[in-house]
């Protein structure tokens, strides 16, 4: 089982990094949709500080959103998801194994990203370890969430809408606690409720995310 786990990894990750175009778009997209910011509000770097926290988890979450068809679509169009879920794995490692990928070569640039932007926002330098610290264990779950809204999805006309519809209400708490989290920091206020929040969130995910996407998956599969 951790063997199919891992080769299934490898294998996702290999397709991921080969198609490098789809993971320029989203890191150009998410730097693009920051310059707008003070165009928008303004250059006063008061007003860009005090925004900043919202305005970087809000564009990692739509930029984690455009990608999010990347874990099973492609799969799903070649037969590959058939072929999976006729094997004698459990196809909920399978699909804990291509979230992860996914994580890895489509979510993980712009975490790293994302203190660049903060510091472009004007962001105080104190809030940087606290915004790492978020997206770190933030994002494993939106990806999880979105693995659930791209398998919901999967054959569906106007699949990313249907997709954005189904996984933005659920990302609010962690889009919520990624926030606190950095103002708890630029207050001096401690940051380990709201990360322990975001680890409890985490927690829950990892084994309730696989089994709602395998059966999602395993639905769409049938209704071919």
């Amino acid at each position: 089982m951790f063997k199919a786990f891992l080769s299934l990894l490898k294998r996702d990750l290999v397709m991921g990094f080969r198609q490098s175009t789809d993971l320029y778009m989203i890191l150009v997209f998410f730097v693009i949709a920051a310059a707008l910011f003070p165009l928008g509000v303004g250059p006063d770097p008061a007003v860009l500080g005090r925004i900043a926290s919202g305005v970087v988890w809000v564009l990692a979450l739509l930029s984690i959103l455009l990608s999010l068809d990347r874990i099973f679509a492609h799969d799903y169009e070649d037969g590959s998801l058939e072929v999976m879920l006729l094997g004698p794995q459990p196809f909920i490692i399978l699909a804990l194994a291509k979230t992860l990928a996914h994580w890895l070569s489509a979510t993980l640039p712009l975490v790293i990203l994302a203190p660049v932007i903060a510091i472009m926002l004007n962001m105080d330098m104190s809030g940087i370890p606290a915004l790492m610290y978020g997206l770190l264990l933030g994002t494993p779950t939106l990806s999880l969430i979105g693995a659930v809204g791209a398998a919901l999805a999967l054959g569906a006309r106007r699949a990313g809408l249907l997709m954005a519809l189904l996984v933005l209400p659920l990302f609010i708490p962690v889009l919520i606690f990624g926030v606190t989290v950095i103002d708890a920091a630029l207050n001096s206020f401690s940051i380990r409720p709201h990360l322990l929040i975001l680890a409890a969130l985490l927690a829950a995910a990892i084994p309730l995310a696989p089994w709602a996407a395998a059966a999602a998956v395993r639905q769409a599969v049938t209704n071919k």
